[in-house]
């Protein structure tokens, strides 16, 4: 390996270390703003990016007669404030170490790592974080909150997509190996197809999470024992032209609204869980030596943790730490998805030529 090249992937190395740690803390803040939404501590501090004034939450008496006369409608409640603040925290440093990999990107150009995709990241950032302002700004407005919701998850999945281009990078410098064969080309459409329905499942439990409504049903497999709830109002559950209103701490919807929510949201889990077994099912039978054993067993593994996570929920009355652990897993079942269908994608050419076409596929899949 000549100077040029070693110089090359120590960069890659290093911006690649970065890029893990930055996965790792946007993991720890989604958790954490799932913490604060639980809480009910969304508004707990009343303005942004301080809190009440303060670069901290009020806790002297002076500092909360302070607070209290900024503030009339909102009294100081140092309980919901420093969930508030520690997620404010954490995103903010989140916030500091993108910013960093993309002048280390812009920096290192010249050895070859990425530009492009730190910078739209840090970008993105700058939005999440109005998006971030506008939940405390707008009273904790759905369309906002969800919107905010989904933002973490995308900035998760850029943060992923930047690791593993940079470890990939790290590791071409050091060996030029060629990766295995493979006969499972064809399920490349099905893969991004599975990706789509992730995608949509996290964006029904965002719309969840932000109307409140995970706790409109309380039974399984029934909801209100009933297993279609007579009277669900999908037309104001999912209207998403909803005025701002005042406040919509605890939410503002009827509970039939909610209702149709959690149906679907219901529904959306049981049609990933098909989806996955089945597609699962058929890459695990014909993997062959691709290579992506490993890859395809992680997705199986955290689509059953989070669909178990899912059922706890409703069985024990979303207490506070399964419902967290449900936001993170979904965090990680989206990660494990890209993951398989990274590890795909580096699957060699001449191997996906002659791979089974996406026909047989469809035959398997229908069969």
């Amino acid at each position: 390996m000549n100077q040029s090249s070693r110089s090359s992937s120590l960069a890659a190395r290093k911006m690649a270390n970065w890029a893990t740690f930055a996965v790792l803390l946007a993991v720890v803040v989604i958790m954490l703003g799932a913490w604060t939404r639980l809480v009910h501590a969304g508004l707990g501090c009343p303005d942004w990016p301080g809190c009440y004034g303060f670069l901290t939450v009020p806790q002297s008496e002076s500092s909360i007669a302070i607070a209290n006369a900024r503030f009339p409608d909102t009294p100081v409640d140092v309980e919901k404030g420093w969930p508030e603040m520690i997620h404010r925290y954490a995103a903010g440093t989140l916030g500091l170490v993108v910013f960093g990999l993309a002048a280390y990107g812009v920096r290192h150009r010249r050895e070859g790592v990425p530009v492009k995709l730190p910078l739209f990241i840090a970008a993105f950032i700058v939005l999440q974080g109005a998006f971030g302002m506008w939940t405390v700004t707008l009273k904790l407005w759905p369309q906002v909150v969800a919107l905010h919701l989904l933002g973490g998850f995308t900035t998760l999945s850029l943060l992923t997509l930047l690791t593993l281009r940079l470890r990939r990078q790290a590791r071409q410098k050091r060996d030029q190996e060629p990766p295995p064969s493979t006969a499972l080309a064809g399920f490349r459409p099905w893969l991004y197809g599975g990706l789509l329905l992730v995608v949509m499942q996290i964006a029904l439990g965002a719309w969840t999470a932000a109307n409140y409504a995970a706790v409109a049903c309380t039974d399984l497999p029934t909801c209100q024992g009933q297993w279609w709830p007579e009277g669900m109002d999908f037309r104001h559950g999912f209207d998403v032209t909803q005025h701002v209103g005042p406040n919509y701490l605890g939410g503002q919807l009827t509970a039939d609204g909610r209702v149709a929510i959690h149906v679907t949201h219901r529904f959306g889990a049981m049609v990933v869980l098909a989806y996955f077994t089945a597609l699962l099912a058929l890459m695990w039978r014909r993997r062959g030596d691709s290579g992506l054993d490993n890859a395809i067993k992680l997705v199986a593994v955290v689509l059953a943790a989070q669909i178990l996570l899912g059922l706890a929920n409703v069985i024990f009355h979303i207490p506070l730490s399964i419902a967290v652990a449900h936001n993170a897993m979904g965090a990680g079942l989206l990660l494990s998805v890209i993951h398989l269908i990274w590890q795909h994608q580096l699957l060699p050419k001449m191997h996906t030529a002659t791979a089974p076409n996406t026909t047989t596929m469809n035959q398997e899949v229908t069969a």
